[in-house]
């Protein structure tokens, strides 16, 4: 019997929604009915990027405000019916049965009346201009959209706007499947972009096959392959922060060794699994704290990337969870992690070695402002000039991408030369 089609997402949210549950590992905790996987992963994905929008139909028309069981199962039934244009009928119907088998019966009159008279002509008729508006029909938050405006000005909007480019496929040494591919696309008429790094495309959809299983190719954004081009080549190098591993794999293409480390075991085996996949022999992975100083590793590689935990708003196109999930303070949550990674890594790095600090938003307090404060506390360090075929604006460490020019990705990468022989932690020198 096919299950009601508005279950399965419904399950996954109440996980993001009311357990606070990141997206992914939401939708791998859940039970999803496999036909219809690629269509129940659509909807999820699609009401959190609309989350904002569907509060504002629901203030509109719902009498009440709803509990969060049944706003949820309201979202889901707005996406179905505005974004995948299911026949209101259809969608009423469903939605009361959910409310029935979920055993919510009071409330199938309210969903039933609800969907019923909804008219998204009218709401969106009176949507707010301006700021108000904007925030409304991005569901970005406004507390992150207002560092934006501080930052970057007029800009804001459209940074805030910026749309995922497709779907970011690498393919993987050695390379035999990579033009089958592409002219499968071409024969579907799907539109692809070739991405300005070797083996890399940008779909407008693609949907995973057996090619992934095998290591044909992977999924990983331009933003973090841009990352990755920013680092020179070398023999050893410690991937910091590594999970899920795609740095860490696509950094052993051109360095001789990767260590890479993982404060969770869980995400530890993550990593352990690309590299099976890719077929990748020369990356060791070790659950470790990069926090904690570890003499056994002091000066130990030509190379260190700190891909530190940050706020993530340079990839809300990816992860719109991101959206509901995080709050202002999370900039002073990170904060001293990304310190504290930056600071116990340098003493990894060889005289005349790489240190690379990067991160996902785009946001000053994570990046320069991060790098220039540990750059006065270590001259042992200075900032090296580093370039990217991929939009950016150079700022005056690091390079800042911005989802409105590179393919929805806003990312940030340093790259600090060690010239005297690095830093020991204080009572370890030698």
């Amino acid at each position: 019997m096919t299950t009601n089609p508005l279950y399965d997402p419904y399950c996954i949210l109440m996980k993001v929604y009311g357990e606070k549950a990141y997206l992914k590992q939401a939708i791998a905790d859940t039970y999803i009915e496999e036909a219809y996987r690629a269509r129940t992963v659509k909807v999820v994905y699609g009401v959190l990027e609309n989350d904002e929008y569907f509060s504002y139909c629901i203030s509109r028309y719902a009498a009440k405000s709803p509990k969060q069981s049944v706003r949820v199962l309201l979202k889901v039934s707005l996406y179905f019916l505005l974004n995948l244009q299911k026949k209101r009928y259809a969608v009423t119907d469903f939605a009361v049965e959910l409310c029935k088998k979920l055993g919510k019966s009071g409330a199938a009159g309210f969903v039933n009346a609800f969907l019923r008279r909804f008219d998204a002509a009218s709401v969106n008729a009176s949507l707010p201009g301006g700021r108000a508006g904007l925030l409304i029909t991005t569901g970005y938050p406004e507390f992150a959209y207002k560092k934006l405006e501080k930052e970057y000005g007029a800009r804001a909007a459209a940074i805030a706007s910026a749309k995922s480019g497709g779907v970011s496929v690498r393919f993987l040494p050695p390379y035999e499947t990579e033009e089958a591919y592409l002219r499968r696309a071409e024969e579907k008429n799907v539109r692809v972009a070739a991405a300005p790094f070797a083996h890399s495309y940008v779909f407008e959809s693609f949907i995973r096959d057996g090619g992934y299983d095998n290591g044909e190719y992977t999924f990983q954004s331009v933003g973090s392959q841009a990352i990755c081009a920013c680092v020179k080549p070398c023999g050893k190098l410690l991937d910091a922060c590594a999970a899920p591993g795609g740095k860490s794999v696509l950094l052993s293409e051109k360095c001789g060794e990767i260590t890479s480390f993982e404060l969770h075991e869980h995400r530890a085996e993550l990593i352990r699994a690309y590299a099976r996949r890719a077929r990748r022999e020369n990356i060791a992975v070790f659950c470790k704290d990069s926090r904690i100083y570890d003499a056994a590793y002091e000066k130990a590689f030509d190379a260190v990337l700190c891909d530190v935990p940050c706020s993530g708003f340079g990839t809300v196109s990816e992860n719109p969870d991101i959206r509901i999930l995080k709050n202002e303070g999370v900039f002073a949550s990170v904060a001293e992690d990304q310190r504290a990674i930056l600071d116990t890594c340098s003493c990894y790095v060889k005289e005349g070695g790489s240190l690379y600090y990067s991160t996902c938003s785009p946001f000053a307090c994570e990046n320069d402002e991060v790098v220039a404060e540990f750059l006065a506390a270590h001259p042992d360090f200075r900032a090296e000039t580093i370039d990217s075929p991929l939009p950016h604006e150079k700022k005056k460490y690091g390079l800042q991408f911005l989802p409105d020019t590179a393919s929805g990705a806003g990312f940030y990468v340093c790259a600090m030369l060690c010239v005297n022989g690095g830093k020991a932690r204080e009572g370890e020198q030698k």
